[in-house]
């Protein structure tokens, strides 16, 4: 066997040397882009305070216990939601800018506004977590106790009044008023604080409620889940779906910019299945009285579909 010259394996060994650091300089990069590599920033596109940016708040904490990341919540209200939406859509599809929002902004908001720079197409849905119970109400002193009870009274007792939100809440008025052959006279409220003094007062016969009438028992009644689903909480009364084949986009939900990589997506999901079952979001679903209701990304995507399509219908209908 020959020997080597002393000055070529010295040779060897830094050559070698070199090769070995090249390969760690190659690899770093891989490893810094492992998802999540920095904070991830969780959109709500609505005012701070709310329904919304309360869930938002509490559940991001438990999403970045299992994300392993930050994740920092930043409200960006306006336009029904359409701006901190926009927002998002246009964001660089990298996993680290996501939206929290109701999905009536995602998937109404487009079709019923025109010149807004997002569809439902827009977006990589990552997961449900809850419904909002929205609902059509009204209080025990009524006449009309279930919602059969009350088209019936309202052929008989023409020009009832019924509090609305606008916009969606609105359009369904408007189309079951049309189905029944009813003209109610819709009075416009500034949410639900503005809504259950109406109804209380006496200032409408019934109301299309976003889920503030939880907070209030059996002062109200629900004649009819807006949803696909009956509510949880009043399991006898029929969904909308059932009764006109139409229903609301409930869903609150986590989404990204379209064409954000499947293992991000994956890892959010994944990471929010997790933090469904922390303390401090189930308490704040308890006390909002939502229910707790996770949807992974395909199913999500599928329920957006079909969301879509009968908002058109109903669009198709008043138009």
């Amino acid at each position: 066997m020959s020997m080597q010259h002393p000055k070529m394996a010295l040779a060897a060994v830094i050559l070698g040397a070199a090769a070995t650091a090249a390969t760690a300089i190659v690899a770093a990069p891989a490893t810094a882009a492992e998802y999540p590599a920095k904070p991830v920033t969780l959109i709500v596109p609505y005012k701070a305070g709310g329904s919304t940016e309360t869930m938002a708040q509490i559940l991001s904490k438990a999403i970045a216990k299992n994300l392993g990341q930050k994740v920092v919540v930043k409200t960006k209200p306006g336009a029904g939601g359409a701006i901190g939406s926009t927002l998002v859509a246009k964001a660089k599809p990298d996993g680290y800018t996501l939206l929290f929002a109701a999905a009536t902004t995602i998937t109404w908001e487009p079709l019923s506004k025109k010149g807004l720079a997002y569809t439902a197409d827009s977006f990589a849905y990552v997961a449900g977590v809850t419904d909002y119970q929205m609902a059509f109400v009204t209080t025990p002193d009524r006449p009309y106790k279930n919602f059969a009870e009350l088209i019936a009274y309202a052929k008989k007792n023409p020009g009832m009044n019924v509090a609305d939100q606008g916009g969606i809440s609105r359009a369904f008025i408007n189309y079951i008023g049309k189905k029944e052959g009813l003209d109610w006279t819709a009075i416009p409220t500034r949410g639900g604080g503005e809504m259950v003094p109406f109804m209380f007062g006496g200032k409408v016969d019934f109301a299309w409620s976003g889920g503030v009438h939880n907070k209030y028992g059996d002062k109200f009644i629900v004649l009819a889940s807006c949803l696909a689903d009956r509510l949880a909480s009043a399991p006898k009364a029929p969904s909308v779906q059932e009764l006109y084949g139409i229903s609301m986009p409930g869903t609150a939900l986590i989404a990204a910019p379209k064409g954000t990589p499947a293992d991000a997506i994956a890892k959010v999901q994944a990471a929010i299945e997790k933090s469904m079952d922390d303390p401090d979001f189930t308490a704040i679903l308890a006390r909002l009285k939502f229910p707790k209701t996770f949807v992974p990304s395909a199913k999500l995507t599928e329920n957006i579909a079909g969301m879509t399509t009968s908002l058109k219908k109903v669009l198709a209908a008043i138009q």
